[in-house]
């Protein structure tokens, strides 16, 4: 099955599970009104928190501790939802601690509670809750990145300087290296502080965040030409729009970016062990670190785009967009924040709105935010303005496939499967392994019936790059059908089916295969299925002929109006 795939912007994407990952729902929703007892509020509270809707989870409970028969369990969740939704000051004081609370939350709440002493300036009990034994996995990193900063703050430099550890922990050792160099430089000690920074920023693959702290360094030093051959070469080693900022900055000669303060290199301490928890898809732990991130820095705009991330992953469009809004105009975010935040409005069918927040976007100029204007266009059927922009890019960039994909799927769209082809040929040839392009192309030979052992061997090594893909699977299936293997057809296009329930191409095509295995009722029922998902007009009217001909897929095509 080919995709017309939102290629550019997949918000989310970057979050391999949703939020949600590994709670059990207990059928409560927070929209409809609690019962009025301490349990009907947890219920509530739990189908909000289940549901990704922190705000109102945290109320629920609030509500639920104060009515008679609460228990510990309900304050625990209610200090969750504290936490999840960003009060870290209310988090704070319901951190459990007592001996009926559970290990897990007893953990959280000392790392809560530390973050809280350091967003309030007390330093010397930030210190005291970080290094605490109440705090054990998985938090160990996290503490053990902010005790130094919390040191700091204390007045302790001695104990500022010092190595975080944690036994084995590669990820302390490396961003503790990083934090412990700008540490340096807070007391003066510039020598030091470059080689902590140097170090991190060296090797085979320096994190974007060491080559931009030791970049600033090296600014606030003086040394701008040094500095903008550092950026120069990781842009030679990848696009990034931080970067390729950063070194317009030190080139233009204008003011190096200050060096953090306490509150700040904390707050940047903690980004590490969120991306760990990311792609871990602890996702609800990495909610829980980014809010704590931003009660130490509210200004950390890629802590913004991560909540959006999440909590859209989560299905709380609301709290997404309020999370996508906060980038400011002249940070490296906001373009990107931009483009999610349209998304949020395409997926909620408010086109006008999507379109408008993206096209705003793409009259900056900037490349990334003129494809997500391309991609919504695609999306919203408006092809040949999406292939005229995506035209201007190639010219700008003809050596990236994606371009050339996306504009092949406007134009095979619009009619032009000659040039759509062309395109998809030229993306292969730049990217021979790509399973998107390999199907999406081996697809189209299958249904117009032409190269089909080429496009058959195209689309099994998709399948054996992605064996859970149904649409992938459904081109494998398609291909037997069209290749006259119906039995073979049946069998992939039912696996096909578990895995796109809910997609009508797909269960069309099963319709088909049933019939010409002489499975009529189960043909008939998969073809009447089609009509309820959705189908494009002309998909509709194709369905309702097979339904209508007692020759099912050999009766005569239906036309559309005005044919």
């Amino acid at each position: 099955m080919r995709r017309s795939l939102l290629l550019f912007v997949s918000p989310l994407v970057l979050l391999a599970g949703c939020a949600g990952q590994g709670r059990t729902p207990l059928g409560a929703d927070a929209a409809g009104p609690p019962a009025e007892s301490a349990y009907g509020m947890f219920l509530a509270g739990q189908g909000a928190l289940n549901h990704g809707r922190s705000q109102d989870a945290a109320r629920f409970f609030d509500a639920a501790r104060a009515q008679p028969g609460a228990d510990v369990l309900i304050s625990e969740r209610a200090f969750t939802a504290a936490v999840l939704s960003g009060d870290i000051s209310r988090a704070a004081m319901l951190a459990p601690s007592g001996p009926d609370a559970s290990e897990a939350a007893r953990r959280l709440g000392a790392l809560v509670r530390g973050v809280e002493a350091m967003a309030e300036d007390r330093g010397k009990q930030a210190v005291v809750d970080l290094t605490s034994s109440a705090i054990a996995f998985p938090h160990k990193s996290a503490a053990a990145l902010l005790a130094p900063w919390a040191a700091a703050q204390a007045g302790d430099v001695a104990g500022s300087l010092s190595q975080p550890q944690v036994r084995g922990d590669k990820l302390v050792d490396y961003f503790g290296g990083i934090g412990r160099g700008l540490l340096f430089e807070r007391a003066k000690r510039y020598d030091e502080a470059e080689t902590e920074l140097k170090a991190a920023a060296s090797g085979d693959t320096p994190s974007e965040i060491a080559i931009l702290t030791y970049g600033a360094f090296l600014e606030r030093r003086g040394r701008r030409l040094d500095a903008v051959a550092l950026y120069e070469s990781a842009l030679g080693e990848a696009p990034s729009e931080a970067m390729t900022l950063a070194k317009a900055r030190a080139a233009n000669g204008k003011p190096a970016p200050a060096a953090p303060t306490i509150k700040q290199g904390a707050a940047q301490a903690l980004l590490a062990p969120t991306a760990t928890m990311v792609a871990a898809k602890q996702n609800q732990i990495a909610l829980a670190y980014l809010r704590l991130l931003l009660r130490l820095d509210p200004g950390r705009d890629d802590a913004w785009v991560m909540v959006g991330d999440i909590m859209q992953a989560d299905g709380d469009s609301e709290a997404a967009r309020q999370a996508y809004a906060r980038p400011r105009p002249s940070s490296s975010e906001y373009l990107e924040a931009q483009g999610k935040l349209a998304w949020t409005y395409e997926q909620a069918d408010d086109h006008v709105t999507a379109l408008k927040i993206a096209q705003a976007a793409a009259a900056s100029g900037d490349a990334d935010a003129r494809l997500t204007y391309a991609d919504l266009l695609r999306a919203n059927d408006r092809y040949a303005e999406s292939a005229e922009i995506v035209g201007q890019l190639i010219q700008r960039s003809p050596a990236d496939w994606r371009l050339y994909f996306g504009r092949a799927v406007s134009l095979e769209k619009l009619g032009r499967w000659p040039e759509a082809e062309t395109d998809l040929q030229a993306a292969l040839k730049l990217r021979p392994d790509e399973p998107e392009l390999l199907n999406y192309l081996g697809y189209s030979w299958i249904d117009r019936g032409v190269r089909l052992k080429e496009a058959m061997a195209m689309v099994e090594k998709a399948v054996a790059a992605n064996p859970r893909s149904g649409a992938m699977i459904d081109s494998l299936g398609w291909a037997y059908f069209k290749l006259g293997d119906y039995k073979q057809a049946v069998e992939k296009l039912e696996l096909a089916v578990e895995l796109e329930a809910g997609d009508p191409d797909v269960n069309d095509h099963l319709g088909d295969a049933y019939w010409k295995v002489g499975r009529r009722d189960e043909a008939l029922f998969q073809w009447r299925r089609v009509l309820t998902l959705k189908p494009s007009d002309k998909a509709r009217a194709v369905v309702e002929a097979k339904i209508a001909s007692p020759l099912g897929p050999e009766g005569p095509p239906a036309k559309m109006a005005g044919e």
